[in-house]
């Protein structure tokens, strides 16, 4: 974990953080909290005032100086099938609160009014019943995500 944070440290360049964060698989989550070390200090853990026995601790577990998140998202491919967005045994960390690392784009909407245009976070249109009896409301957002700095956002494997 140290290794961890002195890359990220080193790659900030200067830039401040607040502090690290990781999304991990589950099997990484469970090999970490099953880990004598981890186990180690998991007895001293309820004294910050957690109840570890009592909560899921699986959304917020901070040991190392870095703020462990179990993470199960996937996306379903063009083939219908689907793929974990943290692979099995691994995880991904990165800082918080940096000033430059992390921005969002917003794409221009599905319209053809928008095409060639410098996208908006959020479009909205009303369409009213050519009866006048209701109006249907479509919004829509295409919002792309970007690490500048992707040397930031370090790869995680478990050892074990």
């Amino acid at each position: 974990m140290r290794e961890v944070l002195r890359a990220i440290e080193d790659n900030l360049l200067g830039e401040a953080m607040t502090s690290v964060h990781a999304l991990v698989s589950r099997e990484f989550f469970d090999k970490l909290i099953a880990h004598p070390k981890t186990e180690e200090a998991y007895k001293f853990y309820a004294s910050t005032g957690a109840q570890p026995l009592r909560e899921d601790v699986r959304r917020n577990f901070p040991f190392g100086g870095i703020l462990f998140e179990e993470y199960s998202g996937t996306v379903t491919l063009s083939t219908k099938a689907t793929e974990r967005l943290v692979p099995a045994n691994e995880g991904i960390a990165f800082p918080l609160g940096t000033m430059d690392t992390f921005t969002t784009y917003g794409g221009p909407a599905n319209l053809l009014e928008t095409a060639n245009t410098i996208g908006l976070p959020l479009y909205a249109r009303q369409h009213l019943d050519e009866k006048g009896r209701w109006i249907d409301v479509m919004t829509e957002a295409s919002i792309l995500p970007v690490n500048k700095r992707p040397r930031l956002a370090i790869r995680l494997h478990t050892s074990n």
